[in-house]
């Protein structure tokens, strides 16, 4: 039956056994010769064929979703059929196929990258080129950029005549191809092909590539110059000074400038198989053209990967030769790139002298500060910081303290932001009494910044700059802003107060919160407003795992108790959570065990009679912890 159900796949896909697993009239006319089988073998073979029949089906169905559900099921289909029939019948089969929806294609393409056990073993993988390389020639790009994927998976497990006669055949046949869709693709397959190749296709692959690079369409070089990176160091040093470095230059001049920026990244692979010295000849003229190319998209990608590009060179290339092209990358005109430049100072100023970045860096730091454009704004205070530790305590002192108290002040909310979130790196350089000095006004003032994220990222700050000030500076400058933070209009801002006054518990010690904090808090208990309740649990519990028993007992519990028969239901099950947080750290001291099943138990079960079917919820779950 099965011989039947695939004699013509490559075709017409036909099969003889229908989804209701009978067979077709025509067919039991044209075999007679089965009649003698046995009924139960036939029943047997039916139901063997049946869930193949319905993958077969489906691959013809005109349902997208349904033929897409078959092609990913194709590795049963080929097991069904065993390695010979995959070869000479469903191979065919898809290679005559490419007529579909794109996302058929891709899937296609996918699911032959790991057919190779499929068709028979590595002696046979060259059978997958057929549909793999007029897939690679289709319009849509994710099908052919899949297609060349899957290649470069299955050639590893080429030998040297399946090399010789099938993939440099196919890699002449793409190269040449009419259309861009072929040449484009064939561009991928060089580098995953070149070392299984021996010394003769080696030098006829370098020929084929440098024919891509010169192509008259600029999509084939585009694509030619995207893996000359990749192919180059796959290629012997030598080679690739003689043979490919001219076409690599011809490039990186090309009048597209979609070409010359992708030419940033095969220099950069290219200095990887070449010493400093080697780098600076050949590789450094070409580097600082690209870094004043006319095209800000290539300025930008030179920008983008500086850092690299200096370490390829080695510090002495850095030092010597690089700094002016940084200085004019960061005033560049365009945003972008002075946007990327910045993110990559600190990495550069590591490279070079301590009198270079002050003379040479500091000053364009210090107009970036006031740049008109806000991105570029934001993007210095996110990275200034970084410069403190390669500066030291003096000169952080001396020239970006000012700067951040600039940026402090900006008009973007995300300047502001960026330079509070990175204040902790200057912090270590300068201490926390200079920079408290400097600083804590400013920190003050944007406590109350009007951007919730801004006032979020001064709270995130505040432990840190508690233990650091002490406990007399923290409560004269800082206290009253904490408990400020706990009435504040965003839910965020509340949240991360409680979570502070935990941290600042954990540094201060119970002591210092019973006399300070919890006053303040439990004052929030007798405001009309309901959401100055809740935060008064919210706090009060987050605080009470570092609390001591003592202070859960007098001040924590009985304030939680208050509230079990507040009129709003949102505050009554915010009791009932506070309860099952505070019951195990009362069962985990002696002196408050008794506290849970004679004062918090009682308080459940009447929370859990409640009208309110939320507070009923929450009171029955705390009970379960009781």
């Amino acid at each position: 039956m099965m011989n039947d159900d695939f004699e013509h796949l490559n075709t017409t896909l036909s099969q003889d056994v229908v989804p209701d697993g009978t067979q077709r009239e025509e067919q039991q006319n044209e075999q007679p010769h089965e009649e003698h089988m046995d009924a139960n073998d036939v029943t047997m073979d039916e139901q063997e064929l049946y869930p193949i029949a319905v993958l077969v089906d489906e691959l013809k169905n005109d349902d997208v979703q349904l033929r897409l559900n078959a092609i990913r099921n194709l590795g049963t289909i080929a097991m069904a059929l065993g390695p010979q029939r995959t070869r000479s019948e469903l191979i065919p089969f898809l290679n005559d196929s490419i007529d579909d929806e794109d996302e058929i294609l891709l899937a296609v393409a996918e699911e032959l990258a790991s057919f190779i056990d499929y068709v028979g073993g590595p002696e046979h993988a060259h059978t997958l080129l057929g549909p793999l390389e007029n897939l690679s020639a289709v319009e849509e790009v994710l099908v052919r950029n899949k297609a060349v994927d899957s290649i470069c998976a299955i050639l590893p497990s080429f030998n040297s005549t399946q090399i010789e006669q099938y993939f440099l055949p196919l890699l002449k046949r793409l190269t040449n191809g009419e259309w861009f869709t072929n040449r484009t693709s064939a561009a991928g397959l060089f580098a995953a092909g070149y070392s299984l190749c021996n010394d003769a296709q080696k030098v006829e692959l370098q020929s084929l590539y440098t024919q891509l690079s010169q192509d008259d369409t600029p999509m084939v070089r585009r694509a030619a110059a995207r893996v000359l990176g990749d192919f180059a160091v796959k290629v012997d040093k030598k080679a690739v000074l003689t043979h490919l470095m001219p076409y690599f230059l011809k490039l990186t001049t090309d009048d597209q400038d979609t070409v010359r920026l992708l030419t940033v990244e095969a220099l950069l692979k290219i200095t990887s198989i070449l010493t400093p010295e080697e780098s600076k000849q050949h590789l450094l003229p070409t580097l600082k053209a690209l870094g004043q190319d006319k095209s800000w998209r290539v300025r930008y990608m030179v920008a983008n990967h500086f850092a690299e590009l200096c370490q390829a060179f080695g510090d002495v290339v850095t030092r010597e030769e690089l700094v002016n092209l940084f200085v004019s990358l960061i005033k560049d005109t365009e945003g972008d790139v002075k946007v990327t430049a910045i993110e990559q100072a600190p990495a550069f100023a590591k490279m070079i002298d301590e009198v270079t970045v002050v003379d040479k860096l500091l000053p364009c730091v210090k107009d970036l500060v006031i740049d008109t454009n806000q991105h570029v704004r934001a993007a210095i205070a996110d990275n200034i910081s970084g410069l403190a530790p390669i500066l030291g305590k003096d000169v952080t002192i001396e020239y970006l303290l000012p700067l951040f108290l600039q940026l402090l002040k900006d008009d973007f909310p995300n300047v502001r932001l960026n330079i509070i979130s990175k204040l902790e790196s200057v912090n270590e350089v300068i201490g926390i009494d200079r920079l408290s000095q400097s600083l804590l006004p400013a920190i003050v003032d944007l406590a109350e910044d009007k951007q919730w994220r801004v006032r979020l990222a001064i709270i995130e700050y505040i432990p840190l700059l508690a233990s650091q000030l002490g406990i007399e500076f923290f409560d004269e400058k800082l206290l009253q802003l904490c408990i400020s933070w706990l009435g504040d209009p965003v839910y965020s801002i509340r949240d991360a107060a409680t979570t502070n006054l935990k941290q600042l518990v954990e540094t201060f010690g119970s002591d210092w919160a019973k006399t300070t904090v919890i006053p303040k808090v439990l004052a929030m208990v007798r405001n009309d407003n309901y959401l100055y309740r809740i935060t008064t649990l919210f706090a009060l519990s987050t605080m009470s795992c570092s609390l001591s028993p003592a202070i859960v007992k007098e001040d924590v519990l009985p304030t939680v108790l208050q509230l079990v028969e507040d009129p709003i239901p949102n505050v009554r099950f915010n009791v009932a959570k506070s309860l099952e947080v505070l019951t195990p750290i009362l069962r985990n001291d002696p002196s408050t065990e008794i506290l849970a099943t004679s004062q918090v138990k009682p308080a459940l079960q009447k929370l859990n009679d409640d009208t309110d079917s939320d507070v009923q919820y929450f009171a029955e779950k705390a009970l379960l912890a009781v």
